[in-house]
């Protein structure tokens, strides 16, 4: 059976989580490889509209089986949180259907705290966090200073363990940030009060994955943020703290040995981004509100307005690339139904020459974009479910995008609803 992951292309923000739920019925397992709770993906189904920051997308499937994966950055506050909100909203969560990698770490109340404090003595070169703390919490990871989910099935241990971090992260907090320290007490209450609720949901999710590969499952891995947020190929520094690329997913997940058929690369109609960082395409004032509202670019996380601008092309054939991308989710088309003609970034200027290659980071803050125009629709394409209802000229934009990324565009989104969905 085929085996998927579902990726970002840029910068994130591209619409993940709806193709995640659209494409669950097609798979009997989701798995979250990476990232944590500092960003969303909207969900819009019939239930409402859901942004997820944690739990996997595939929640709203009773039959799918849902898995935080070790390589996640597991908030057990958020988490739980969360896991609150969809129920009331009729969402059920079971043991039997939703699992806590045991080897996923804790992101901890001081991870939080440092996030703000660093962003503080950075000011005016600062990264853009959400303060979710999680740059921190992947420092400590490295650094193998992180309390494992298991271990809140291991009470002794986790005190004796607890109690030599705070020794440990308070030589952070009061000698570099001249910040309060904590204790051992208020850890470990913290973590009776949010860790304590999911206590039946973590186990050994490696085996689960093993389990459902033997008996022909499909599974479909879900990634956060896209290909230039990545720690290691993204716009380094303005980067997550981990690896948002289809590569990682198996490591993520707890199951090295699994093999992806597909790779799903999910990329708008035009470009987002929230955070900082360079965005070469990036447009500002009335022409970047009118994308800004018409589009509904606002965090999921934070609520803050997304920079905006035209498609990419440079920088969106560098995330095909980083992601080893298979085929193409192309999203929200509608929302560019307003333009009489589209703009598109087709290269950069670096230094007087132009490129259609995506610069080293060092390199971006002098690129300049370089742009043509294709013919808008200005129709309502909302309402099309297939190809061929689509007018031509929207048609004509898709294929040049896939022409110009080498990459088939499979699907193509007219909406935020499940059904609002085009299939090539």
């Amino acid at each position: 059976m085929a085996h998927s992951a579902i990726v970002g292309i840029n910068w994130g923000d591209e619409g993940k989580g709806r193709m995640v739920d659209l494409l669950t019925e097609e798979y009997d397992v989701v798995v979250r490889y990476q990232g944590g709770g500092n960003a969303g993906h909207t969900v819009v189904n019939e239930r409402g509209t859901f942004a997820l920051h944690l739990l996997p997308s595939g929640i709203f499937r009773p039959e799918v089986i849902n898995i935080l994966g070790n390589g996640v950055a597991v908030d057990c506050e958020n988490l739980w949180k969360e896991m609150q909100e969809v129920e009331k909203k009729g969402v059920a969560l079971h043991p039997s259907h939703f699992f806590i990698s045991e080897r996923a770490s804790l992101v901890l109340p001081w991870h939080r705290d440092l996030d703000a404090l660093e962003e503080a003595r950075l000011a005016d070169q600062k990264f853009g966090s959400t303060k979710q703390g999680i740059a921190p919490f992947y420092a400590d990871k490295a650094a193998k200073k992180t309390i494992l989910a298991g271990e809140l099935l291991h009470p002794s241990h986790l005190r004796a363990h607890v109690e030599q971090l705070v020794e440990w992260k308070n030589l952070t907090l009061t000698k570099v940030y001249g910040a309060k320290p904590t204790s051992t007490e208020e850890v470990l209450a913290w973590l009776d009060q949010y860790g304590s609720p999911l206590k039946p949901y973590i186990g050994n999710t490696a085996k689960v994955l093993r389990e459902a590969d033997r008996c022909g499952k499909r599974i479909l891995f879900e990634a956060q943020l896209g290909a230039l947020r990545d720690l290691d190929l993204g716009i380094h520094p303005y980067t997550t703290s981990s690896n948002a690329l289809a590569a990682y997913a198996p490591v993520g997940s707890g199951y090295p040995a699994v093999k992806l058929d597909n790779v799903i690369g999910v990329v708008k109609a035009y470009s987002s981004c929230v955070g900082e960082g360079p965005f070469t395409c990036e447009w500002f004032g009335e022409q970047a509100e009118t994308l800004r509202k018409a589009g509904g670019e606002y965090g999921a996380k934070t609520g803050r307005p997304r920079r905006v601008g035209p498609i990419d092309l440079v920088a969106t054939r560098y995330g095909v690339q980083a992601q080893g991308a298979t085929a193409l989710a192309l999203t929200k088309l509608d929302v560019l139904s307003y333009l009489s003609e589209i703009p598109v970034v087709v290269r950069y200027d670096v230094d007087g020459e132009e490129t259609d290659a995506f610069p080293f980071p060092a390199c971006l803050d002098e690129a300049k974009p370089v742009e043509i125009t294709l013919p808008g629709w200005k129709q309502d394409i909302s309402s099309c479910r297939t190809w061929a209802s689509l007018p031509q000229e929207a048609k004509d934009y898709v294929l040049y995008l896939e022409k110009t990324l080498d990459c088939p565009i499979r699907y193509v989104s007219v909406g935020p609803e499940r059904d609002a969905i085009i299939l090539r």
